[in-house]
């Protein structure tokens, strides 16, 4: 039977290594850089919902409602392949890209969901919106290994 560890009985990363914090927050603010706020939050929300990171999903959720995305947007943003024109070109695209990135498997992102993406950002936006997908996916990893959770409010 495998023991499961409590978050207590895990490291506190950012205490032990404050300087992995301070270099993912440069990799955030960099990759964040010329993006739409509200659609590096949908970013965020997809990536972290795939990678079951309860505390990104807290925090960017909040951070969505609080930039104005709407109620219906993230509440059926798991399907929004399915939700039909509630999602825009360029949100579609961004989303598309965000989940072959996340979901990264053996042929790794296929030409028909970048070339989706190329056609809708210019080169600077979707180097930032494929480096925002990197990094919050490199945060859902930390926390996920050390099981950060949400505050509880």
């Amino acid at each position: 039977m495998t023991q499961t560890l409590s978050t207590q009985d895990r490291i506190k990363i950012y205490q032990a290594s404050p300087e992995l914090f301070d270099a993912m927050m440069a990799l955030s603010t960099a990759a964040a850089k010329d993006v739409d706020p509200q659609l590096g939050e949908l970013i965020k929300i997809r990536a972290s919902q795939i990678n079951h990171c309860a505390f990104c999903l807290d925090m960017h959720t909040r951070d969505a409602r609080k930039i104005g995305v709407s109620e219906q947007k993230l509440d059926v943003l798991a399907a929004w392949a399915e939700a039909g024109d509630l999602f825009d070109e360029t949100e579609r695209a961004a989303l598309a890209l965000t989940e072959a990135i996340t979901e990264l498997g053996h042929g790794g992102v296929s030409d028909d969901v970048y070339e989706d993406a190329a056609a809708v950002f210019s080169d600077r936006e979707l180097g930032q919106v494929i480096a925002l997908a990197v990094t919050i996916n490199a945060w859902n990893r930390i926390n996920a290994a050390v099981r950060t959770a949400p505050p509880r409010r």
